[in-house]
């Protein structure tokens, strides 16, 4: 070993013994070759750092955009390529510096080296990170991505890197060995623990949303403990980013996912379409047994016209053959208002395109109130989006209510002004 190091300090021993030749003394001699060394050394280090980043990654930056894949675009946006160029300069120092001063102050020489590592290890930190950034972007390209968001394993794993970053450039900068750094800091792991609870909850959160597939970006949430109602932006380790449709951000810790109560309209968003469920009271006074003139002015009705014309032909047998005194509209069965109101919006919700065909489809009558009534449609929009939805369930209800009084039924409000107004006699 010893022989080789000669071997390579012969031509700056050779080059000393030269200048002394010239009349130089030892000292200015040794002077002169260790300042024309370091010189050398930083103009070595500024060609490698101007080949690095104006020629390699210029020419590897070319290379990629000609390229048919993706993946080495990913490279180049996150500066890859560009950060790997910081090593040039950082290598040249590592394996010349020791040459220039070997003799002439070895602690200088030593200081200068331990600088270097450190500067090294620094720059293979940010490497790395670069890195996971652009595996990251290349895993958003897939369709895995949009089942698993992996953006919170990412950030751990940057963490680690950081972390691992530090201990490395400290154990050289104090020259200790990592693994003693290590030892002690699993003594102040309780210390740690409290400073990254959030990382920490994050991070069971992120697995337990992950491979559930609770919550990815691009669902549509709805979270009132935390006040958000809107698309999820981002998740991460430790926050969850959510657009509201107000436009607002709402930004809360990634572990309240799986601790507290949320909605997702994911499931909505894939299904052949979104619920109605609305009802609307009818005032029991006007619900009634029908009368053969309503029935006739009803059989006008084309969606349920067939219908009237069934039940009362199989109305009619039943009372004969049960005996019974029709005079009387309480004995036996009859058809009521009410109840073929409700067949024929039955019949419209079958008939109508904005209501999907695949979904229930249904006309209940709920429990009787102190405001009449209740008749609830339940079925769903065959279209989805927002403004669309209301449109059809608006549409739907206009219907409703302009017909009702087709079957001399009236819709229970509470009375307004104009109500009382009607009972005051004109003066």
């Amino acid at each position: 070993m010893e022989e080789k190091v000669v071997v390579t300090y012969q031509f700056l021993e050779n080059f000393e013994l030269w200048l002394q030749g010239l009349g130089l003394s030892v000292d200015l001699a040794q002077f002169v070759k260790v300042t024309t060394s370091v010189i050398a050394i930083i103009l070595i280090a500024i060609l490698a750092n101007f080949i690095a980043k104006k020629i390699i990654v210029v020419a590897l930056t070319a290379i990629t955009k000609r390229t048919k894949s993706t993946w080495d675009d990913f490279l180049v946006h996150r500066k890859v390529f560009h950060k790997l160029s910081h090593l040039a300069p950082a290598l040249v120092i590592q394996f010349t510096i020791g040459i220039a001063l070997y003799d002439y102050n070895p602690s200088l020489s030593h200081l200068i080296e331990k600088f270097t590592y450190a500067y090294i290890a620094a720059a293979w930190v940010l490497v790395l990170s670069s890195l996971l950034d652009a595996l990251h972007d290349i895993y958003l390209t897939t369709e895995a991505s949009k089942m698993r968001p992996i953006k919170g394993y990412i950030q751990l794993v940057k963490i680690v890197v950081y972390v691992l970053g530090g201990i490395v450039i400290v154990s050289i900068l104090i020259n200790k060995n990592p693994m003693n750094l290590l030892v002690g800091m699993g003594a102040s792991a309780a210390i740690l623990m409290l400073v990254f609870k959030d990382t920490i909850l994050g991070l069971v959160a992120s697995v337990q949303v992950s491979a559930n597939n609770m919550v990815k970006p691009g669902d549509w949430i709805e979270m009132p403990s935390r006040g958000a109602d809107g698309v999820v932006l981002e998740i991460t380790l430790n926050t969850v980013k959510v657009q509201n449709w107000d436009r607002t951000i709402s930004t809360f810790p990634t572990y309240a996912l799986v601790s507290e109560s949320i909605t997702n309209w994911k499931g909505m968003e894939e299904s052949n379409g979104r619920r109605i469920k609305r009802s609307i009271h009818i005032d029991m006074s006007s619900v009634k047994f029908c009368s053969p003139e309503l029935l006739e002015k009803l059989k006008r009705v084309h969606l349920i016209k067939d219908y009237i014309e069934q039940r009362s032909k199989e109305i009619e047998e039943f009372n004969k053959k049960m005996g019974f005194d029709t005079s009387m509209p309480i004995n036996g069965r009859r058809l009521t208002n009410l109840g073929i109101f409700r067949k024929y919006l039955e019949s419209y919700l079958k008939e109508n395109p904005s209501i999907s065909s695949e979904a229930t489809q249904m006309v209940r009558q709920l429990q009787p109130t102190e405001r009449g009534i209740p008749v609830e449609i339940y079925c769903f929009s065959a279209e989805k989006a927002w403004v669309i939805y209301e449109g059809v369930q608006a549409d739907l209800f206009d219907h409703v209510l302009a017909s009702v009084t087709q079957f001399e039924l009236r819709i229970f409000q509470n009375p307004s002004g104009v109500d009382f107004q009607k009972l005051i006699p004109n003066t």
